[in-house]
């Protein structure tokens, strides 16, 4: 949250925005606080001029119907729905623990009774919105999040495919999510069940839990998905029998063979000290995203977007905005580098002025065949040539954490996530001048040193 000192503060409804948390093409996330209770939440705002241009009011407004229907401590907790007149809000729980991947990243594979038990709670979480016809079909590293206490929470159903989008065969047909955890039937675009794709994708993720990495690698796009069409892979020697015995069941390339999430609950690796979830049917009401939605809407229902202006400076990271970009409560983590799991943000400290990184970024990026745009301490670098996914776009913030200290924050907004890791790689060779790196010996000592590399 930007604090006294920091360029502007923004306020919709009861709401104060913070730091931008994530962005996509229809969509940006963003930290924020609940000024009337201090609460910490995360809002996701998305543009309802790019939703009427893409004919996709129905879908969205079904799709906020459907997340805010859903109940369940594995599921990351919608709270309500407000708009302005150019913006829609979703105001979401916002978790303090991470991505459970980061623990894998920094501490190594889980061992089977600790992969069982987030294993559990993601086939919990599925299993309850595929109860109620909604299908994730994007599950992958940074969508499982970890609360405050350690349970799983499953994020961003900004995919997910309602019954009403199923075709006459009753198969679903959109090709989406992330290759290496994509079932074979979805990249195949021959229509596929929903709920057994993400099943394939849960069994993806319990491989890497407990083995470390996947079981379908390969640098070569065309190489992978031979791989996965095959299901070509090896468990390694420590997967007790019956793990390997499931994990080969849900991994199975014939869906129709495939086992299913009812079979899995009654599999004997699984039901190892399985605790079923408990949780209240509370009586949820949908009248704001009906109001919000209604093409007479009242204008008094709507929220105004105010910003106050202060002194122009880098917005200032409070404590607890620092903690949330680091991996749960753990900062010496802030800006290492993780184990090969490429990410769609990544961070460094300097020590230099802001107005001098500025310049430095802007000096490196450019011959890079980056086109900059600045605004106060903010940067958009928009790459000139096509990528696998478009051009890429990337949106540079700079932080105040302490007087001479900033932290540089890059996040792709736009094109391909490899593309977004080799650039950065390209681009931070160019800032080595600014590129804070912690004595090693500081880092013994107070285990806080911040390291200046990818996090990828």
């Amino acid at each position: 949250m930007s604090t006294r000192g920091s360029s502007s503060r923004t306020r919709v409804g009861k709401y104060e925005l913070g730091r931008t948390l994530g962005e996509g093409n229809f969509a940006k996330v963003k930290f924020a606080r609940n000024v009337e209770n201090g609460e910490n939440v995360a809002i996701k705002i998305l543009d309802k001029e790019k939703i009427l241009k893409h004919k996709m009011i129905a879908q969205i407004k079904r799709e906020i119907s459907t997340m805010k229907l859903i109940r369940h401590p594995n599921v990351i907790r919608m709270y309500e729905v407000m708009a302005s007149k150019t913006k829609i809000y979703i105001v979401l729980e916002f978790v303090t623990g991470g991505e459970l991947f980061d623990k894998i990243a920094s501490k190594g594979r889980f061992k089977e009774d600790e992969a069982r038990k987030y294993f559990q709670q993601l086939i919990n979480a599925v299993d309850y919105c595929h109860s109620r016809g909604v299908f994730h079909r994007d599950l992958k590293p940074e969508n499982l999040l970890l609360d405050a206490n350690g349970v799983l929470k499953v994020s961003d159903f900004g995919l997910s495919a309602l019954p009403q989008q199923v075709r006459e065969d009753g198969l679903l047909h959109t090709t989406c999510g992330t290759p290496n955890y994509v079932a074979p039937e979805v990249i195949n675009d021959k229509g596929y069940d929903g709920a057994k794709a993400d099943l394939w994708s849960c069994g993806v993720i319990l491989f890497v839990l407990m083995a470390g990495y996947l079981p379908f690698e390969d640098a070569n796009l065309m190489a992978l998905y031979k791989k996965i069409f095959k299901a070509q892979f090896t468990c390694p020697p420590w997967f007790s029998s019956s793990a390997k015995k499931l994990i080969k069941r849900i991994l199975d390339p014939n869906p129709a063979a495939r086992i299913t999430i009812s079979e899995v609950i009654e599999n004997e690796w699984f039901k190892k000290g399985y605790k079923p979830p408990r949780f209240e049917q509370a009586d949820v009401s949908l009248d704001d995203i009906n109001a919000i939605f209604n093409e007479s809407v009242d204008s008094q229902i709507l929220v105004v977007e105010r910003r106050e202006e202060g002194p122009v400076a880098p917005a200032t990271m409070n404590a607890f905005e620092l903690i949330s970009t680091s991996q749960g409560l753990n900062l010496n983590s802030l800006f290492e580098q993780k184990m090969g799991l490429v990410k769609r943000e990544t961070r460094f400290a300097s020590k230099c002025s802001a107005n001098e990184i500025i310049s430095k970024i802007e000096e490196a990026a450019t011959p890079l065949g980056f086109d900059v745009k600045k605004n106060k301490f903010k940067l958009k670098l928009q790459g000139e040539k096509t990528g696998r996914k478009g051009h890429l776009a990337v949106a540079t913030e700079i932080f105040q954490v302490a007087p001479s200290l900033h932290m540089v924050e890059l996040r792709k907004s736009g094109g391909d996530t490899l593309e977004f890791h080799k650039f950065y790689n390209s681009l931070t060779t160019g800032l080595k001048d600014i590129v804070w790196k912690a004595d090693p010996i500081e880092e013994e000592k107070d285990g806080t040193g911040a390291r200046a590399a990818a996090s990828t």
